[in-house]
């Protein structure tokens, strides 16, 4: 699947990622975060159990669910 990925700055050091369809807008319900750009267009498999470089699990089935897959707290990045 392809996908545009943004990222926020979490403090301490730590980032979270946010992940939509490739074109597709940040839903309603995470745009009160300030996310930037990090990366678009690019291909993720969406059938993995997860995306270890963005700390994201059930990528798929968050798609399917909320249009985007986001960062478990308990995986956030340095």
């Amino acid at each position: 699947m392809r996908v545009d990925v943004f990222r926020r700055d979490e403090g301490n050091g730590k980032f979270s990622h946010l992940v939509v369809p490739e074109g597709k807008p940040i839903p309603q319900e995470a745009t009160n975060y300030d996310w930037h750009n990090e990366e678009s267009g690019i291909d993720l498999d969406e059938t993995a159990a997860r995306w270890p470089q963005y700390g994201i699990e059930a990528p798929g089935e968050q798609l399917r669910t909320k249009r985007y897959a986001i960062t478990s707290l308990n995986e956030m990045t340095h």
